[in-house]
């Protein structure tokens, strides 16, 4: 098990070992022992998510903005999403910059974000399932969304859902009337 720093500090992609037979295949996708000592970090899951998501939908960009925060351990088990990551920590050097990785039932990738660092994925197939392991349960108070569409943030969305022969985007209400980022 491995985990890879992106640009974005306090953000990593982990590539699990894949054991292939002739059952098919095994692979960790989660293991609380290997984050403690390569990464030198606490992961103690308090809430599990999952989502099943249609072709073009976006989910995000979301964060919690509470005392205890929330990091998330999120992997694709069924399907394939281009993940986003947005630093909004105001006194990171990485502030509004942003980050992404394809996570698919092919690769078996999984995203370990940090507490701060806002999420969002755009779902490339049909049936995309995500499934979030969260260090805490979900506060509606520090729930906090931002528009992924923003023009300060620049997110590639459209184009790479073009890639993909995706030319409609799917954004709940909430999503698409979520607050613009502000720059420093």
């Amino acid at each position: 098990m491995s985990f890879t720093p992106l640009s974005i500090e306090g953000v990593w992609l982990h590539t699990p070992e894949v054991w292939p037979d002739e059952r098919g295949t095994f692979h960790e996708v989660f293991k609380l022992s290997q984050i403690s000592e390569q990464l030198g970090r606490d992961f103690q899951v308090k809430q599990v998510n999952q989502s099943t998501s249609a072709a073009g939908v976006i989910r995000g960009i979301h964060w919690t903005d509470g005392p205890e925060g929330q990091a998330k351990y999120l992997s694709c088990p069924k399907g394939s999403l281009w993940d986003v990551v947005v630093d909004l920590r105001p006194s990171s050097r990485t502030y509004g910059q942003w980050d992404a990785r394809m996570l698919s039932e092919a690769n078996g990738q999984s995203l370990l974000i940090s507490e701060g660092i806002g999420h969002a994925f755009l779902a490339l197939e049909e049936g995309t399932v995500a499934n979030y392991l969260c260090t805490s349960e979900f506060n509606p108070d520090a729930d906090k969304t931002i528009n992924p569409m923003d023009s300060n943030l620049s997110i590639g969305f459209l184009a790479k859902a073009n890639e993909f022969g995706i030319h409609d985007l799917i954004l709940s209400p909430k999503d698409a009337s979520g607050s613009a980022f502000q720059p420093k």
